[in-house]
């Protein structure tokens, strides 16, 4: 039988193999449509409006604090347009990494299909992590909610940005909504997609929802921590497929995942329970974007701890889990008691005469023993 060679043709031109195997480039070019149409006066109105931030104030400078006039965002209609920009840039972002870093890696340490998959989604999350916990942790700083923790309800609503919180926030909703087409080019498993959606969803809900309510400085401080702890899982993740020995990284996640949900808790319920619920301002507003009404903030603490709650489940039961096959994989084997005769001893006799535990004929003596016997 004649051995068939490997095929060296390309798939049909927007087929399903040939979108999966160039997503990047068909994204790629597609971006490129709303760069250069910036060089062209026509439509250069219409391309600013997906790359560049939108709805912005410039607001004069004050002889105390500033010398140069400052310029801040609010958010609008048109954050969908941007948003929709830097999701095609998550998506090609995703491809690099994925060709240049995370293929490289699997073909060193063949993994199996389970584990490549996984070792997949920790490497992407973690990069994701490692940059937005970074981010989010300068904008902290420079605008100074480490020292002033008051910050966070203070002069409510918080409905001018400046650059770096605006372009924060347009940059997660664009990374989290790329979150979905990317179930189909990483060929997801079906059984796993309606966890990745639920995954998914929570964090557009509560991004979405500090950014509209403008939330944005608890929310910043909120995923700032939160990220963190889940950079430290996938990080041990990826440690313990190079080394199934590695559970350091694991035990010190497993504390600061739980002192992360009551921080969560603490800083939502000193935040929206005791500094917004004692504001003067509590009238609903949507000109000012004021959201301090009770219903509201019944609604955003409700939502928290539901969500806390639901991480706290899954947590207990993952640590349940790992637990129960930990103490499986340490159990020694049960050994099986030979039986004892009526003097105490065990019958090994019977054993010996005996094949794979099966005595022979009328459990007699073997032929060589009868020869023995007999001379």
């Amino acid at each position: 039988m004649a051995i068939r060679k490997k095929s060296t043709k390309s798939p049909p031109v927007l087929s399903h193999e040939f979108v999966l195997q160039n997503h990047a480039d068909i994204v790629s070019c597609v971006a490129m449509v709303f760069l250069l149409g910036l060089m062209f006066e026509i439509t250069a109105k219409a391309s600013i409006i997906f790359v560049t931030l939108q709805y912005n104030v410039t607001l004069p400078a004050s002889e105390e604090q500033a010398t140069e006039p400052a310029s801040l965002y609010y958010y609008g209609i048109k954050d969908l347009a941007t948003v929709f920009f830097y999701m095609l840039v998550a998506i090609i972002v995703h491809a690099v990494i994925q060709e240049y870093v995370l293929d490289k890696i699997n073909r060193r340490m063949h993994f199996s299909k389970t584990k490549h998959s996984k070792f997949n989604e920790s490497g992407q999350l973690s990069a994701f992590y490692l940059f937005a916990c970074v981010w989010g942790t300068f904008i902290l700083i420079s605008e100074n909610y480490i020292s002033d923790p008051t910050i966070l309800w203070r002069a409510y609503p918080h409905n001018l940005m400046t650059f770096q919180m605006k372009f924060f926030y347009i940059s997660q909703l664009a990374y989290w909504f790329h979150a979905f087409p990317e179930l189909y080019f990483q060929k997801t498993k079906k059984e796993d997609i309606p966890r990745q959606l639920v995954y998914i969803g929570l964090y557009l809900f509560h991004i979405a929802g500090a950014y509209l309510l403008n939330l944005n400085h608890l929310g910043l401080v909120l995923l700032v921590l939160h990220y963190f702890v889940e950079f430290l899982f996938h990080i041990s993740r990826l440690f313990y497929f190079s080394d199934e020995k590695y559970q350091k990284g694991f035990s010190l996640w497993a504390v600061l995942f739980v002192l992360g949900r009551l921080l969560t808790l603490i800083l939502s319920v000193l935040t929206v329970g005791f500094g917004l619920a004692r504001a003067e301002n509590q009238k609903l507003d949507f000109s000012t974007g004021n959201f301090n009404v009770l219903a509201v903030r019944i609604a955003v603490l409700a939502s928290i701890c539901i969500t806390q709650a639901f991480m706290m489940w899954k947590f207990i039961n993952f640590q349940l889990r790992r637990w129960r096959e930990h103490s499986t994989f340490q159990a020694p084997p049960v050994r099986k008691k030979l039986p004892v005769t009526k003097g105490g001893r065990s019958s090994r006799k019977g054993t010996e005469n005996g094949v794979n535990g099966t005595v022979t004929s009328n459990g007699a003596d073997s032929p060589r023993n009868r020869k023995e016997k007999s001379s």
